[in-house]
């Protein structure tokens, strides 16, 4: 895969750099793939839901509201990710056990971390467009991830890439 510094030089009107500077968590610190989203806020109940079903090689971007009071992600949901095939995980929050994340195939990028769990409300939506960052996160659309950044796309640009 491209670094996302060259996405930007060989896409520059097909990108948009988020602007959040997030910590890597997982043994991948560069993924890609199509992109799933989760706009909730202290609440995990759909994070977990969607990590345990088929992640087909996609990207879950979750919009918490970059609250670093409550962690949306810790070791076994992240290990259900892993299970069922997602590339990776970007949390506009916290997440925890990141020394247990860190022994993970996977990569997970996040605000910063935190030792509470979630309440689980069941509250959220899933597969809305979410905002933050300076960038606008569609289902459908393609995320590219390294320790430069998170870029995205509504073109899956490692195809036309040379």
């Amino acid at each position: 895969m491209l670094s996302t510094p060259d996405i930007c030089d060989e896409f520059p009107n097909n990108v948009h750099a988020c602007e959040l500077q997030f910590r890597s968590f997982g043994q991948h610190a560069r993924f890609s793939g199509q992109i799933e989203t989760i706009k909730c806020f202290e609440d995990n109940s759909l994070v977990k839901q969607a990590l345990a079903e088929p992640g087909q090689g996609k990207v879950l971007v979750v919009d918490g509201g970059a609250s670093l009071r409550r962690a949306l992600l810790g070791d076994q949901i992240a290990l259900s990710a892993v299970k069922h095939g997602w590339s990776g995980l970007v949390f506009n929050g916290a997440v925890r056990d990141v020394d247990d994340l860190d022994a993970l195939g996977i990569g997970v990028k996040a605000l910063g971390c935190c030792p509470l769990k979630t309440e689980k409300r069941g509250e959220g939506q899933r597969g809305c467009d979410v905002h933050f960052g300076g960038v606008r996160f569609v289902t459908g659309h393609y995320l590219y991830a390294d320790n430069n950044g998170v870029v995205v796309s509504k073109d899956d640009l490692l195809l036309h890439s040379g």
